[in-house]
């Protein structure tokens, strides 16, 4: 009985070291899924591989709900009081009494700029969904691998150095979200689908994405963080359902654990993300993601030299 409490304490310890990588690295651009499989050669949960597959994907709620709070009242577009409405967004109210309706409704109790920003998000998670979902088992069993994480983490690193070198040159088109154009969110989607490889990092494809696309570095890591909501809410209900729902009781703490701390660690992770980038570029990441891909790569390698 002593045994099994001291193991499920150094569990507990791992979920929680496990939640502060997620909580940190799903918001810096250098791969959070990256960094969870170079961790599990250090610290291994004993849990089975397929919970440990699930694990690793739902504790990014975590990260994905300290956005919702942190963004709520740009992301949530209903209010209960009339708003006072200087101009409707509707050129006319329409002739049919219940059409008409709808659209004094809208005008009162709903903020049509951020519906109209949740539907370019659609947009953007497009391409990911016809893309990435179909190949998603072969990635997990063919990509899930040290060299593949090393590699990305230098071929993508490189990308942040010359484009924010290129970027002080230009003036961004885009500040505000509104100002993403249709056609801008379907590309930045693209550039997501770049980050389905290990290493890569979903939040560095579509920042380069979105600054080579003209918008600011703050519109780039904010756009990031509302379109990983969808993503990430949809990525871990696929990875629930296929695990099947049938959890055991350490598990689900296990589970718990790792999404609060992620949570915490988030809200922290984002507030200096966003104050460091209003006098930084993100330069650092890039030499970051170099010198850390370099250093994989000579630990595999002699380890299997010296094996």
């Amino acid at each position: 009985m002593q045994i099994g409490v001291v193991v499920s304490f150094i569990e507990l310890l791992k979920v929680i070291f496990l939640g502060i990588v997620e909580g940190i690295t799903e918001w810096l651009p250098v791969s959070s899924t990256g960094h969870m499989i170079l961790v599990d050669e250090f610290i291994k949960l004993n849990v089975s591989a397929e919970f440990l597959q699930m694990f690793l994907v739902v504790i990014q709620l975590g990260a994905i709900l300290a956005v919702v709070l942190i963004y709520w009242n740009k992301l949530w577009p209903f209010h209960r009081k009339p708003a006072e409405v200087s101009e409707s967004f509707w050129q006319n109210y329409s002739e049919n009494r219940l059409v008409g309706s709808l659209q004094q409704f809208a005008d009162n109790h709903v903020s049509m700029n951020k519906i109209i920003m949740w539907l370019k998000i659609a947009v953007s998670c497009l391409p990911a969904m016809i893309i990435a979902i179909p190949f998603n088992d072969f990635i997990e069993e063919k990509l899930n691998n040290y060299v593949v994480v090393a590699v990305m983490l230098i071929v993508y690193g490189i990308p942040f150095i010359i484009i924010e070198n290129y970027n002080k040159r230009r003036r961004p088109k885009m500040r505000r979200i509104s100002e993403i154009t249709w056609t801008t969110a379907l590309l930045i989607g693209v550039f997501q689908v770049l980050s389905i490889v290990p290493g890569t990092s979903r939040s560095g494809a579509t920042i380069i994405g979105g600054i080579l696309l003209g918008t600011s570095r703050k519109l780039a890591a904010e756009y990031t963080f509302f379109l990983a909501v969808p993503v990430m809410f949809g990525a871990s209900l696929l990875k629930v359902v296929k695990f099947g729902f049938s959890f055991t009781g350490p598990e689900i703490i296990y589970l718990l654990v790792g999404m609060l701390v992620a949570f915490v660690v988030s809200i922290f992770c984002i507030k200096f993300l966003m104050s460091y980038i209003r006098k930084h570029d993100f330069k650092v990441f890039g030499w970051y993601r170099i010198v850390l891909g370099i250093l994989i790569l000579g630990y595999f390698a002699g380890k299997t030299l010296f094996a």
